[in-house]
């Protein structure tokens, strides 16, 4: 298997292969926790109007994200693991569309076999789905903020999962305390952020705590995320 590390929304447009598009803080970190709470699917979308268009056309019954990190008028939750933590979600279909996240996946989708929207919390078992899929090429994208400027969350994140698809075990404590370090996760300490919750960041640091992938496939000319179990 062949492992190629990407950045960014030039990086999600060369993938090749089975794409892994990360955005740890916050897309597939809220992806994951909606899937926790019972959701059937995720549409992802790169476009607000797109978004909007669906749940007025009833194929979504929720819509969340963020467009400049703000909630945006028409949504329903924000781009936050923390709301969605309390969201009562089960069997039900959303749309997302993140300014990093979706777009990446939009973007990796065009030209991958196989897209999967990954963070810290689902990396082991999105490893796990791989490794049992046993492609010949693996394209790992680290979104970074806005998919424009890299990010220490996205790009450890990166690394941690190809060395699991290496076969390697990393220090799951080392890779926390390095993301805490970064620059994003200060922004949850700041006062003018209250969108920021410092749940958000807490959530998206419980590494491999979520025991399914989340995998992205077209379905009626739309990209739908679901949770796949290794």
């Amino acid at each position: 298997m062949e492992i190629r590390l990407e950045s960014l929304l030039d990086g999600a447009r060369r993938a090749r292969g089975t794409a892994v598009v990360i955005d740890v803080y916050r897309a597939f970190t809220t992806a994951a926790v909606a899937f926790s709470r019972g959701a059937e699917a995720i549409i992802i979308v790169a476009e607000l109007e797109r978004a909007l268009d669906l749940k007025r056309q009833g194929a979504a019954a929720f819509a969340f994200g963020e467009v400049d990190g703000f909630m945006p008028d028409g949504f329903d939750f924000g781009n936050s693991p923390f709301e969605l933590s309390t969201a009562d979600v089960e069997g039900k279909i959303l749309v997302q569309r993140t300014s990093a996240g979706t777009v990446g996946v939009e973007a990796a989708a065009a030209n991958s076999e196989r897209t999967f929207g990954a963070s810290l919390v689902t990396a082991q078992a999105t490893a796990r789905v791989i490794a049992g899929e046993n492609p010949e090429l693996v394209t790992v994208i680290a979104m970074g903020d806005a998919g424009e400027f890299r990010t220490d969350e996205d790009e450890q994140c990166s690394l941690y999962i190809r060395g699991l698809l290496q076969g390697m075990i990393p220090d799951r404590d080392a890779v926390r305390s390095l993301v805490l370090s970064g620059e994003q996760s200060r922004k949850f300490d700041n006062p003018s952020r209250p969108h920021l919750y410092t749940q958000d960041r807490d959530m998206a640091l419980e590494v491999d705590s979520v025991p399914f992938a989340v995998a992205v496939e077209r379905e009626d000319g739309l990209l739908v995320a679901r949770p796949v179990s290794p």
